[in-house]
């Protein structure tokens, strides 16, 4: 009876917020925008990113990189620079398996799976370039400097850049930068990753 009540106040915008009990009997506060308040339209908030193009789309990220679900941590690639860098993308969903148990209450990306992510994001990179070929396998050698900046949940949009820092094809040795973003704020930052090419 409360909720409809609260429900029909938010409506005739007398009521700015209301709670209501989430499954862990915690109270969370929900907002809803006021009859003053502009409102912005899905298509209005979807055309913010129509200027960002997508210069490799999940299939053919699928094309360079070995990893399947549910270990494939690259979306798309939007920006690429052959040999040098790129900029991915990663939606982080609910569905992902993780979120079962990290945390049941509180899901949050482990920080091992954002390294992973950007470690993908620069085999998207290492393994277009001379001396490697698509679909090669790389191992992790060594990573180090690695700062998370603020948690990764469900509905972020992780916008990852790697840069590569060396290539040593006759050896199938790269080592890479990384940082990801959340909504334009540092989530994480890598300051250098190794990878052997496996032979």
């Amino acid at each position: 009876m409360h909720r409809l009540l609260f429900s029909f106040l938010m409506i005739l915008g007398v009521c700015e917020a209301f709670v209501l009990p989430s499954p862990t009997k915690e109270m969370k506060v929900f907002r809803a925008a006021t009859v003053d308040e502009e409102t912005k339209s899905a298509a209005a908030i979807s055309s913010l990113t129509s200027e960002v193009s997508t210069v490799f789309d999940v299939e053919a990220v699928q094309k360079v990189l070995p990893h399947r679900y549910p270990f494939a941590l690259v979306d798309k690639v939007v920006e690429y620079e052959a040999g040098k860098r790129a900029v991915g993308i990663k939606c982080v969903t609910f569905n992902e398996p993780q979120f079962t148990g990290h945390f049941p209450d509180r899901p949050i990306m482990p920080g091992v799976l954002q390294v992973e992510a950007l470690a993908q994001l620069a085999g998207v990179v290492c393994l277009q370039m001379e001396g490697a070929d698509p679909g090669s396998v790389f191992f992790f050698a060594g990573v180090d400097g690695v700062k998370w900046k603020r948690p990764v949940v469900p509905g972020d949009t992780l916008v990852m850049e790697v840069e590569i820092l060396t290539w040593k094809a006759k050896f199938g040795i790269a080592k890479a930068s990384g940082r990801a973003y959340v909504d334009g704020n540092l989530a994480i930052e890598v300051k250098e990753m190794t990878f052997a090419l496996a032979k």
